[in-house]
């Protein structure tokens, strides 16, 4: 990332001063943001938000929110509304400029009578499997259609019977009449108009033709009077059939397109069309899984949007596309919740622990911090008792050299609390370890001892009585292979999923991580960040591993 995209002067923003300062679309600055609602936005969307609801906003101007909804055979009004949500929770808001490619349906009818009219277009009988074949390549031009030389007379009255349904689908399309030897390949005669039999989740069965988006996305810019097109690199062969539908039709404004490099992230697709295999086939648990890239499976998992945001700001605006590691999106989302999340004690893969000099019966209140990078975060009370829960991996019967944690005879401090001493080991009729037994001494109240001796290991821990018994899901990367989406010849990208993406535990988490709402965050002390998820019940949270607490992917990369 170069020195101007980190502070945000990337090439778009240099375009749209040097056109404001040349006074070109009269000073406005309008851009839009067009999502097809056929599923939930994933993160690579997120960047197109964010750039096209950024500029708009740093610059004074306005930020369409559009929806591409020409296919009704795809779309869904449930879409819609989740859409709004997703773009809403990342902190922009399109105000009165809410609109739809349906808006616009009989106007973009209108358009193409014009270029039926002006020799522009023509009613083509050919499949779209004939189309294709005859399409050419880079190295050879395509053949012309039989019926390209249908007067304007016979096509007009074809395209009306193509809109008053009297053609079944597949039978006939519009094509653009352009250049079949065009070195573009969108260029050769695309399709503008086909004939689909299914409601539209807006207009019903009204309609029997729907556009083509080539075709329907520039007219819905000229009409809503956009000044800036900003879209993903793999639009820009198709910027030239953008410009010649604006030049054979009466708009009345010409916008420009103009092309940025797309957000890929490492271990990710960033495919619907792949994300709603995984919902279909029943790979994840919906849209908003939280192991999927969808904002709804990262709002879930407990991502603050405001952590999307600065990564995305990072990652900067440009020209070429590359890929992004997904160890940088998690370092975001790592830092910001180290500055908000308050901190809790969870222990995962719970071991007991009897310290036997404790009074029995005796509880005490001890002070934990709540969050030491927030000193206005205070601080809370943390139940002690004789019965303690401690992590089984915090425990080694015989350890190795660098071992600091807990080990027969050696003292450790339990965090907030009080140092305490491995005195026995008791074991079950298999040799695995089930249960400590431990000495504390009562001077070291706190974790610190008058006497100043020091200890290696600190250990978190609950007091087994008060503790509450929650669900946790341990979320891992969904998709092993770095770039899923290249998978060899005769392979699929559902090859890569990670078979160990999740695995859960029942945990032992201190009381007051049972009173907790849907959606709040905490950092376990030790283990990572976690959310409660929606799924929580009343006093029997459900948490979400959020990130782990330090970076692990280092390791992950030496392990292969």
């Amino acid at each position: 990332m170069s020195a101007d995209e980190s502070t945000g002067n990337d090439f778009i923003r240099h375009m749209i001063r040097r056109d404001l300062e040349s006074g070109k679309h009269g000073g406005r600055v309008v851009t839009r943001f067009p999502p097809e609602p056929n599923g939930r936005l994933h993160i690579g969307h997120a960047k197109a938000i964010c750039v096209n609801f950024g500029v708009a906003e740093e610059f004074g101007g306005e930020c369409h929110l559009r929806f591409d909804d020409t296919n009704p055979l795809t779309e869904d009004a449930i879409f819609v509304e989740a859409i709004q949500e997703d773009i809403r929770w990342l902190g922009f808001d399109w105000g009165e400029h809410l609109y739809f490619a349906s808006d616009y349906f009989e106007q973009m009818a209108d358009f193409a009578v014009q270029l039926i009219e002006r020799g522009k277009a023509f009613v083509c009988d050919l499949s779209s499997e004939q189309i294709d074949a005859r399409r050419g390549s880079l190295t050879e031009p395509g053949l012309d259609s039989p019926h390209r030389t249908r007067s304007a007379e016979e096509n007009l009255d074809l395209f009306a019977g193509m809109r008053a349904g009297e053609f079944p689908p597949g039978s006939r399309v519009l094509r653009a009449r352009i250049d079949m030897a065009s070195s573009v390949l969108p260029m050769r005669d695309p399709v503008l108009y086909r004939i689909v039999d299914g409601a539209h989740h807006r207009t019903g069965d009204r309609w029997h033709i729907y556009p083509m988006y080539d075709f329907a996305h520039c007219i819905e810019d000229a009409i809503e009077h956009v000044t800036h097109s900003l879209c993903s690199l793999e639009f820009i062969d198709h910027r030239p059939l953008y410009d010649w539908v604006l030049e054979n039709v009466d708009v009345p404004s010409r916008p420009e397109q103009t092309e940025f490099a797309r957000l890929n992230l490492s271990h990710t697709v960033m495919s619907k069309r792949m994300l709603k295999q995984l919902v279909d086939a029943g790979r994840v648990e919906d849209w908003d899984d939280p192991r999927m890239p969808t904002l709804s499976g990262m709002r879930r998992r407990g991502y603050p949007p405001e952590s999307i945001r600065r990564f995305i700001a990072g990652v900067g605006v440009a020209r070429r596309d590359n890929t992004i590691e997904l160890a940088q999106l998690e370092a975001a989302v790592r830092d910001d919740l180290n500055r908000t999340a308050p901190r809790a004690m969870a222990v995962l893969d719970p071991l007991r622990v009897v310290v036997e000099n404790y009074p029995e019966g005796q509880v005490e209140e001890l002070d934990a911090i709540n969050n030491p990078e927030d000193p206005a975060a205070g601080v809370r009370k943390v139940p002690f008792s004789r019965v303690l829960y401690i992590e089984r991996e915090d425990f080694l019967e015989d350890p190795p050299k660098k071992f600091f944690r807990l080990a027969p005879g050696r003292e450790v401090r339990l965090r907030y609390a009080y140092f305490i001493t491995c005195t026995d080991v008791v074991k079950d009729a298999d040799g695995n370890v089930v249960e400590l037994r431990c000495r504390y001494d009562p001077a070291t109240r706190g974790g610190d001892a008058p006497d100043g001796r020091k200890v290696r290991g600190t250990l978190h821990w609950v007091a087994a009585e008060q503790a509450t018994e929650v669900e946790v899901r341990l979320y891992e990367v969904l998709f092993s292979a770095h770039d899923p989406a290249d998978a060899e010849p005769g392979h699929s990208f559902v090859e890569s999923l990670n078979p160990a993406s999740l695995r859960v535990v029942r945990a032992q988490v201190e009381p007051a991580l049972t009173r907790v709402a849907p959606g709040e965050r905490f950092q376990f002390e030790r283990i990572g960040y976690f959310t409660a998820d929606p799924d929580s019940g009343p006093g029997r949270p459900v948490f979400n591993r959020t990130v782990t607490l330090r970076d692990s992917w280092a390791k992950l990369a030496k392990r292969r």
